[in-house]
This record gives C-alpha cells, structure tokens and sequence, in this order.
C-alpha cells in the first residue's frame, strides 16, 4: 500500500472518530446552558412556590408527603406543543433517602394535547407517586396516559386524595392558566430528558440523576432552587407509597 493510501486511510478513520464523538461545549456555550438551566429552576420553584402559597387552592399535602418525584413546567404554550411538538422545559426532583435531588431538566412535549393546555401561558404540575412513574422519566421518552397511568389532582386543604383513580394513578397532574389552578388529565403529553442542560450543570444524563441518591446541594447558585421550594411544603412527608 502506498504513503499516499496508508495517509488517506488515517485521515477517514480520525474524521469517523470524531463525527462518533460528542462533542463537548465550548466554554460560552457551556456558561449558556448552565444560566438557562438556573433560570428553569428559579421558575418552577416560584411556580410551586406561588401554587402552594393559598391551601385552600393548593396540592393537598397528604399527596405531596406521598409523592416520590414532582416536575414542574412553566408557562407551556399550547403552540409550542402543536407545531413541532416541542412543548415547554421544566424540572424533576425526586425523593432520596436524604431529602430532594438536585433538578433534572426536561421537556414536555407531543402534539395529540387538546383543550388540558390553554391558549395563554400554562403552568404544568405532575406528581410521581411510585417507582414506576419515577423509572418512566429514565426512558428517553414516555407519554402519559400510555406508558405511564395519569389522573387529575384534587385541589385544597380538605381535598381528598383518596378516590379509586387517585389511588390507583402513577401520576397526578394539574395546571395552572390565568391563575386558575385545578386537577387536569395531561393524558398525550410526551416527557422527554433535556440532556444537554444535564450534560451542562452535572456532565451527567437524565438517567443517571435521577438514580443517585443526594440530595441537592446548596453550591451558591440558583440551580437548587426548585428543590429548595419543594422541601418547604414537603419538610415532614411520608414515603409510604
């Protein structure tokens, strides 16, 4: 074989290697993501924060004491679902032995959504009531009220939580539009891991967040945020469940 073949040869095999590996983010882009992923979690921690403010109208704390992961979404556009079927961004904590994990970002996305999500902004709401529901995130996606069973929430201090559907449900769901927040079943939406935001804050995927057992840590930043918030209405719960 000659020189010439022998360095042509070196040069394809250096160009497959590279387009096979990922490529890692230049630091702009880096420093990016990780304020985009800050912000996610200083939203949905204001989100659950203003939700949880009045208990007449807020998530029943028995459910909450019981739930093993909770996500949050704010302000979904019902377009961002139907064109494209990207949907809107959110985070996941989920229960350890230790207290919240730190925020997984993802996306929540699918294009069969009817009338659950309003035309104005929307705030989504799920609860994760057992390992199924919390090992359905671990997937690269799922859809709810397909691979995951979903039920609306009841809503208020004396709401009971006990109902056949509620107890039965993987996952309770609710939204929130034009300051209206009920109990809404999100059957069609589609959970997908924002992975390159979990790359950014952690160099980790979904997947191997969502099974480390810590709890967040406050490192001076926004991103404990929405974990943060969580563990004020959740401080005493049960994992009973």
């Amino acid at each position: 074989m000659s020189f010439k073949s022998q360095k042509r040869i070196l040069i394809l095999a250096v160009a497959a290697l590279l387009a096979a590996t990922p490529q890692a983010f230049s630091g702009d882009d880096h420093d990016g993501k990780v304020k985009e992923a800050a912000a996610q979690s200083v939203k949905a921690g204001k989100v659950f924060d203003e939700i949880m403010h009045t208990p007449d109208k807020a998530i029943p704390r028995d459910l909450l004491a019981d739930s093993k992961a909770i996500a949050v979404f704010p302000q979904v556009i019902k377009a961002a679902f139907v064109i494209g079927g990207e949907g809107g961004r959110g985070v996941v904590s989920r229960r350890t032995s230790a207290g919240w994990s730190d925020p997984v970002f993802f996306r929540a996305g699918g294009g069969s959504v009817g009338p659950q999500i309003g035309a104005s902004a929307t705030d989504i709401v799920l609860l994760f009531m057992n390992d199924d529901a919390v090992g359905a995130l671990m997937k690269d996606k799922f859809e709810l009220g397909t691979e995951a069973g979903v039920a609306a929430g009841p809503v208020g201090r004396e709401a009971s939580a006990g109902t056949d559907a509620l107890m039965h449900a993987e996952i309770v769901s609710y939204s929130r539009s034009r300051g209206l927040f009920a109990g809404v079943n999100l059957k069609g939406v589609v959970i997908q891991p924002e992975d390159d935001l979990n790359q950014a804050v952690y160099n980790k995927n979904a997947h191997e967040l969502l099974v480390d057992d810590r709890r967040a840590a406050d490192d001076g930043t926004s991103i404990p945020a929405f974990p943060q918030s969580v563990s004020r209405y959740t401080a005493n719960g049960s994992t009973n469940r």
